[in-house]
């Protein structure tokens, strides 16, 4: 399922994510920094990026490409993980809000309301003209 030469873990995280090895790309870049010859001459640095979310990793803080390859690979993979589990949690914080919206107001705050409403109107009736009933 992943990319030749990744651990079982990775491949795990790939299929619970529902990831799928073509919407990666990966490439070698050199490396930048201390390190000499080595990072001169080596592409040890490794790049990837999920093509569908755009999330991108660099990762060059180990000295062999393949360390780098597998932490960029689990950086990616807990960016993913991250980016999905914040969707659920808003999807499930707008259902709590639709829940919480429409459900049943209880008998003690509807007589609350009313009798709230009962006094508002009280005192717009106050507020009335007064009508002259002697002249007319």
């Amino acid at each position: 399922m992943a990319k030749p030469g990744l651990d079982r873990n990775i491949d795990q995280g790939m299929r619970s994510l529902g990831v799928r090895p073509e919407e990666i790309r990966e490439s070698f870049i050199r490396s930048s920094g201390p390190g000499g010859q080595n990072v001169n001459k080596t592409a040890t640095c490794v790049y990837l990026k999920h093509i569908p979310t755009g999330i991108e990793v660099k990762c060059q803080g180990e000295r062999t490409q393949a360390q780098n390859r597998l932490a960029a690979w689990k950086i990616l993979l807990g960016k993913i993980r991250a980016l999905v589990n914040k969707k659920e949690a808003e999807q499930r914080s707008l259902l709590e809000k639709k829940k919480r919206q429409f459900r049943k107001k209880p008998l003690a705050l509807k007589l609350r309301i009313l009798e709230g409403k009962r006094r508002h109107s009280q005192k717009k009736s106050l507020r009335a003209k007064i009508h002259d009933t002697e002249n007319a």
